[in-house]
């Protein structure tokens, strides 16, 4: 089935809905990998594509990780993803465009459960709002779960690096720990401020230099061109911008000894997963460390439980990475693998 509708991430998605509003200008995907555990959650992102294809791929990666992460997180919700495709690169989206995609979930009654993501923030969910009640990440009170994923993400980053250095170094503190950072937006730069408190030496980069080194004159801590980071020599490597950047010429490329990062779908082919246990590298599963977020918002949706409830939830990241790193070491499997297991058997695809 996944070869015939020639897109080799469609893995028995349950749907996959193309939209245009002339009126605004929206053109978007929604991508629902499973409902099997609830509704489908999963933030929407804006980003120009190199052509539709290209969003539709993402979209498709992206739903299929949602599931799993909902899955690994122990949520009660399914896995989607939304893309509104920027015209060119730098656009910002409209409000006319927000309202038209706010249309287009509730039009699917329920099933997509939308959220934030690149190119969008609070506001942008505020005004999403307006056309549907299918959607979490909204400003609120002191002490609710809910609102701006990014800190929680960070947060659930930090705690997995500090376990991902444990396991793959030895490290009972971060102090001297070298973590190179790609991307220091909203997760990253959350993430270098809290391992700057702990004393561990930092490299950072992100495709906007100037908010690389603005955050590295703030921190005291050296900054390296994008496309230099993955390949410096450090004790780990944290991918947090966007995805499919563990290739083989990149991890090839590596000088360290531990991968652990916030960005969704780091692997740019199942193979990867191999390579880096090949080379000796642990490696972090994407959708096991960055689940922060989503337990904010979803929890938010649900109803269910305050900010403590979510940080205790958070709080298990690490106990979930040791799970599938004790599974990698016992089977021999990549830990990549070993997460998709697990997490297959989860929703029902075992």
């Amino acid at each position: 089935m996944t070869s015939g509708w020639g897109f080799p991430d469609f893995d028995d998605h349950e749907g996959v809905h193309l939209f245009t509003d002339p009126a605004s200008g929206l053109r978007a995907v929604i991508a629902i990998h499973s409902t099997k555990l609830g509704p489908a959650a999963g933030g929407v992102r804006f980003w120009h594509y190199a052509d539709s294809d290209g969003a539709i791929t993402d979209a498709l990666r992206l739903s299929r990780g949602m599931s799993f992460k909902n899955a690994m997180a122990g949520l009660p919700m399914g896995g989607g993803k939304g893309v509104v495709l920027a015209e060119k690169p730098g656009d910002s989206i409209s409000h006319a465009q927000l309202e038209a995609f706010g249309r287009v979930v509730e039009s699917l009654g329920g099933r997509y459960v939308t959220a934030e993501d690149v190119g969008m923030s609070e506001a942008s969910m505020k005004t999403i709002a307006t056309m549907t009640k299918h959607v979490s990440g909204l400003p609120v009170a002191a002490g609710s779960a809910g609102g701006d994923p990014g800190p929680y993400t960070a947060m659930g980053v930090y705690l997995g690096v500090k376990a991902a250095a444990k396991r793959g170094l030895g490290a009972d503190v971060m102090k001297d720990v070298h973590v190179a950072i790609q991307g220091v937006g909203s997760v990253g730069g959350g993430l270098a401020r809290l391992l700057a408190k702990d004393g561990a030496r930092l490299t950072l980069a992100d495709v906007n230099a100037d908010r690389a080194k603005a955050l590295a004159e703030e921190l005291g801590v050296e900054t390296v061109a994008a496309d230099a980071i993955l390949g410096i020599k450090a004790d780990i490597v944290s991918p947090n911008a966007l995805g499919a950047i563990l290739t083989p010429e990149s991890i090839a490329a590596l000088q360290t000894t531990v991968v652990a990062g916030g960005a969704n779908n780091q692997l740019a082919t199942k193979a990867e997963g191999a390579a880096l246990q090949a080379r000796g590298i642990l490696y972090a599963p994407d959708y096991v460390i960055n689940a922060g977020g989503i337990i904010n918002v979803g929890l938010e949706y649900l109803g269910q439980g305050d900010q403590a409830e979510v940080n205790a939830r958070i709080a298990r990241i690490p106990d979930r990475l040791i799970e599938v790193w004790d599974e990698s070491d016992r089977t021999g499997a990549p830990a990549a693998d070993v997460a998709d297991s697990i997490a297959r058997r989860l929703i029902g695809r075992g």
